[in-house]
């Protein structure tokens, strides 16, 4: 502890000189394996030269500076040197990234900061244990996230290819192109190339364009439906008098539970009965069976924290059963319900086994086409989708966790 004008603050122990060295040396092997590019006969020889030159870069910073900026500076440029020397720019690049992290890792081991999250009387067994369960998570997060991350550089590739080419390993500008986000708006036009009338074709014509706009069009209206429904059915599951309310429950989720395929086929057996298969109406009815549970689900977890209190002291002034839910549960259940509705259009906006039974040619979401592409013309144009999709996702689940976050701020929790 030391005293710093009259507060006192914890100052950890500096550990072994080797201590930094040591864990910067196995980050520097995990390194090495990855520039082998699984060569096995080289594996073993990176792995040690990478380990020796990350434990000595992290020795001399860890011995000679003090500052985080600077030892960033000096790893970046030493690795970006080796990299480029050796491998090639795109290499030594990516090498300077990580030197980057290797001094800031270098000078915060060193100098004890690792210790602070962690209170004072932890031994080393809980402090391995801290930063290891937090390694494991950002491992299985990197697994994960991995095959999205690298659609996104291969959505501007200027060859019809799903892998890497040299030009663009090397951040070659011309290996670079938005040629297939242009393909998302040319690919079954008429006249492409022509000025007049270039809108209205593209509009009627080109297959992604017309798969986007039936999306969105099944999308928005599922997502009414499935919200309007889903929230009236969790206002009836949370009312203590109503009956069966555990049956019923697992009845309204069961979409989620059985497999997509056997709800699928029975959908399709049903609408075929009715004239509803093969129709925009029939999939906006699918869509919306599927994404109510999700409405549910939401808004049901919104309500479990709502002063029931309010509705009384609401019908006790004279307000009736609608004009209270309008004006005292809607406004703070809102929240909820709109992330519930946000959860049903994207579980509608990314489905595709109901729309492959239930839709023909003209309802073809972007899903579907995708699998048409897959199967019939296999091209990059793909990847150009899925990248704009991830976008979308990344924007919608943003939304749903400051809705959330609103939620609680209105409930009276305080966020973790």
């Amino acid at each position: 502890m030391s005293d710093n004008g009259g507060s006192y603050r914890y100052v950890p122990p500096r550990p072994p000189i080797w201590f930094a060295p040591a864990w910067c040396s196995g980050l520097g092997g995990i390194v090495g394996l990855l520039m082998a590019v699984g060569d096995r006969s080289l594996m073993i020889a990176y792995l040690l030269v990478f380990a020796a030159i990350f434990a000595a870069l992290a020795g001399a910073c860890a011995r000679f500076l003090r500052s985080a900026l600077l030892a960033r500076a000096i790893c970046l440029a030493v690795l970006y040197a080796i990299g480029h020397a050796f491998f090639g720019f795109a290499q030594g690049v990516c090498l300077g990234i990580v030197g980057i992290i290797v001094g800031g890792l270098s000078i915060w081991l060193s100098s004890g900061d690792y210790r602070l999250p962690i209170p004072p009387y932890a031994n080393r067994a809980q402090v391995l244990w801290f930063y290891g369960f937090r390694a494991i998570c950002g491992a299985i997060f990197l697994f994960l996230i991995t095959p999205i991350i690298i659609l996104i550089p291969l959505s501007f590739n200027q060859e019809p290819y799903f892998s890497f080419t040299p030009g663009m390993l090397a951040l070659d500008a011309d290996a670079y192109s938005l040629r297939w986000y242009w393909d998302i708006l040319k690919n079954g036009m008429a006249a492409p190339e022509a000025v007049e009338g270039w809108w209205r074709d593209m509009w009627q014509n080109a297959q992604w364009v017309r798969s986007i706009k039936n999306s969105f069009i099944v999308g928005i209206f599922a997502t009414l439906l499935a919200t309007a429904l889903g929230t009236l059915a969790a206002i009836g599951l949370s009312r203590s008098e109503m009956p069966w309310r555990r049956p019923v429950m697992a009845l309204l989720i069961s979409p989620m539970i059985v497999p997509l395929v056997i709800t699928a086929s029975g959908l399709f057996f049903f609408f075929s009965q009715v004239s509803l298969a093969k129709t925009y109406a029939g999939l906006i009815l699918a869509h919306a069976a599927l994404g109510t549970p999700f409405v549910i689900i939401t808004v049901t977890a919104t309500l479990v924290g709502f002063d029931k209190s309010l509705a009384r002291a609401s019908a006790n002034l004279g307000a009736g059963p609608v004009l209270t839910f309008f004006k005292v549960q809607m406004p703070l259940i809102l929240p909820g319900v709109i992330s519930g509705g946000l959860f049903a259009f994207i579980t509608s906006f990314d489905e595709v086994v109901v729309v492959l039974q239930l839709a023909d040619v003209r309802q073809r979401t972007i899903p579907r086409q995708m699998f048409s592409g897959l199967r019939e013309q296999i091209s990059p144009t793909i990847l150009a989708v899925a990248t704009i999709l991830v976008i979308i996702s990344i924007l919608l689940l943003t939304t749903v966790e400051l809705l959330r976050r609103r939620s609680e701020r209105l409930r009276g929790v305080s966020p973790a």
